[in-house]
């Protein structure tokens, strides 16, 4: 929908409303110029401001299409731009997306906003607070935009090192949801560095435009530092990410590692514990099984015809008894 429209003459909204024909002619007389301004627009409602300032038909296509790259290209006499918008949402973690299409010329400015920012009733607003810069036409429009998305990168960007800061402390502390945040935070990066990358030579395209005065294009070189500046952390963070992922990576392999150990150094221990019972059983068993013999109700007992059965029987119990913890101790059984 169309949430505003006004016609500025020597750096002022002048008070006159005008319709849609009016915003045109004013902006062909080249004695004051027009700004609409739409907010997610149907297909038929751009096409009226479309028509009445004769806009490319290619432009108005692009302008329909979301999820567009920063782009800048030149229709005839209007320059046809695309900025990506960003949100922090802390809560979730995550970064809305947006966009703003602006088309300029020297008599008039149509700005389109898909997405929650920037609040453009709030650069429309600190614009016209200052004449001196309405004064110098549509081109304070595209600044002042520029201006609101640069700045409302910031807060995406902090929220960004403060979820990476999070995430570190996670890591270094074991939490087993780190991995997650960080694949997350990555995808949210990952965006932002698309929505960011194209704007300098973008910025360097518009630096070169006829359009601008000196000081605009030191402006925008100022605009071009900080677009530059954004890239080189986008690219810094995912680095980072990347980072803390093989550190997270690492200190899980090392984890399993020591619990291999300690499980073998258990395995160990058992196999220890077992082999000292299997060799104290074995020398009680032979004591035994030679007393179970003797034990037996039969005639041919030793006892029963010679007297040095019993002795016999217990020197022999002792004696395999001995020999089998000899046995054992030299396989350092016991």
């Amino acid at each position: 929908m169309i949430v505003d429209r006004a016609i500025y003459r020597n750096g002022l909204r002048t008070a006159e409303e005008f319709g849609p024909a009016g915003l045109g002619e004013a902006s062909e007389t080249g004695a004051a110029w027009a700004w609409v301004a739409l907010d997610r627009p149907t297909e038929q409602e751009f096409a009226t401001v479309a028509d009445q300032f004769g806009l490319y038909r290619a432009a108005v296509e692009h302008t329909l299409q979301l999820h567009q790259r920063p782009r800048l290209e030149r229709y005839g006499t209007t320059l046809f731009c695309v900025l990506r918008t960003a949100h922090y949402v802390d809560e979730s973690e995550t970064v809305e997306f947006g966009e703003v299409h602006v088309f300029m010329s020297s008599g008039f400015v149509v700005t389109v906003r898909h997405g929650v920012t920037p609040d453009m009733a709030a650069v429309r607003q600190a614009l016209e607070s200052r004449p001196d810069r309405v004064r110098r036409g549509p081109v304070a429009v595209l600044r002042a935009v520029l201006d609101q998305v640069m700045d409302d990168y910031a807060p995406v960007v902090a929220g960004v090192e403060a979820d990476i800061d999070e995430i570190e402390d996670e890591v270094f502390n074991g939490s087993a949801g780190a991995p997650r945040r960080v694949y997350r935070l990555s995808r949210v990066v990952i965006a932002f560095h698309r929505a960011t990358k194209p704007l300098p030579p973008m910025i360097a395209r518009l630096i070169d435009e006829p359009l601008f005065d000196e000081d605009e294009r030191q402006y925008l070189r100022d605009v071009q530092d900080r677009a530059s500046h954004l890239v080189e952390q986008a690219d810094a963070f995912r680095q980072l990410l990347q980072n803390i992922l093989s550190v997270n990576l690492t200190l899980e392999t090392k984890s399993l590692a020591e619990m291999s150990n300690a499980l073998t150094e258990m395995s160990n221990d058992q196999n220890e514990v077992v082999k000292k019972i299997s060799a104290w059983a074995a020398i009680l068993f032979a004591p035994t099984f030679i007393g179970t013999i003797y034990g037996m109700n039969f005639r041919t007992m030793p006892e029963l015809t010679w007297d040095l059965g019993y002795p016999f029987a217990l020197a022999l119990m002792a004696l395999a008894g001995i020999c089998l913890y000899v046995v054992f101790r030299k396989q350092n059984w016991i």
